[in-house]
């Protein structure tokens, strides 16, 4: 089920996993942390039902790019960390982590985790898309 954010829904039993593409920097937290969940060749490559809820949303957790996303069927949702953390990478990102408001291009967004472009070429502003020195570099 897709909404109008570019993000994509994938629907369990007990949790849904949300996914917004344009957001993930490859971080394969979520690849190597359930490959049974998070499997790339195979459609739907989600699929939230292959391991417990409260292990799925731990590694979902593990995001830092907050691309990944989830909501427990019973209503829970990610508690933000506190104290916020916001820590910058040699290669010049911000990793932010904690109760967060973003003002972004669609307009104030909250978020629990978040990958901050610092050399300000990101075409995804404010979040990273590798597209200047900062997000090449971490990807090198």
């Amino acid at each position: 089920m897709s909404s109008g954010t570019g993000k994509k829904a994938y629907e369990g039993r007990s949790i849904t996993v949300t996914f917004e593409a344009a957001r993930c920097l490859h971080a394969a937290e979520c690849v190597g942390g359930l490959p049974e969940v998070f499997d790339l060749g195979q459609r739907p490559w989600i699929r939230p039902d292959g391991a417990a809820a409260e292990r799925l949303a731990e590694v979902v957790r593990r995001c830092p790019s907050g691309a990944l996303r989830y909501e427990l069927a019973d209503g829970g949702a990610e508690t933000p960390d506190r104290p916020t953390r916001i820590t910058h990478t040699s290669a010049g990102q911000l990793i932010a982590r904690g109760e967060l408001s973003l003002d972004t291009a669609a307009g104030p967004r909250a978020e629990t985790r978040a990958v901050l472009c610092g050399c300000g070429q990101s075409r995804q502003q404010p979040y990273c898309d590798h597209a200047g020195p900062c997000g090449r570099e971490a990807s090198a």
